[in-house]
């Protein structure tokens, strides 16, 4: 262990973890502070009934530190048969240490056993944290053509809460072999 980086370790959450999700997303949208999307700092986190109905089903874990106090999580949900990774956040103090990228890559391992063909997540096209790291990581953008109801519902919603739409990307990354077949299942 790095006194500088202490260690930390992914697993799935624990019903113990979910009241400290929300004091994570607070933290981390304190990096919107100098972005165009600064009204973000202010915003509600995800409800504690959404999260508890994710986590019932299996779909949320946690990044802990040595203590095993969460410092970041990523929730995940099924739109249209498909994986959708609905939140990830890390706390600024623990950013910049590839946990965000092992969250992601912890949901796209448990997405394939679970069957998904694809991943899809809702980001910003233009801040360096979201749509570009993504795409390092493999996820591309979806054409807004492509996006089934359930998708187009989940814009609708970005858009009611505020969420500029234009600069709003649903990207993707494969996950199994795609055999051209249509987007829902």
């Amino acid at each position: 262990m790095n006194a500088l980086f202490p260690s930390y370790k992914i697993r799935a959450a624990r019903i113990e973890d979910l009241l400290m999700l929300a004091e994570i997303e607070q933290a981390a949208a304190t990096l919107f502070c100098d972005t165009p999307y600064a009204f973000l700092v202010d915003a509600e986190p995800l409800s504690l009934g959404f999260v508890t109905q994710q986590f019932r089903e299996g779909r949320v874990w946690v990044a802990v530190d040595e203590r095993e106090t969460p410092v970041g999580y990523a929730i995940s949900q099924d739109v249209d048969g498909n994986a959708y990774l609905q939140q990830i956040d890390v706390h600024p103090a623990y950013g910049r240490r590839g946990i965000g990228r092992e969250l992601v890559e912890i949901v796209c391992v448990w997405a394939k056993h679970q069957n998904y063909r694809r991943i899809l997540l809702s980001t910003f096209r233009d801040i360096e944290w979201n749509a570009p790291f993504y795409a390092k990581l493999g996820f591309q953008i979806l054409a807004e053509v492509e996006l089934t109801s359930g998708f187009q519902q989940l814009r609708y919603q970005e858009a009611e809460a505020g969420l500029p739409i234009d600069k709003r990307v649903i990207m993707y990354r494969e996950l199994q072999q795609s055999n051209n077949m249509p987007l829902e299942a």
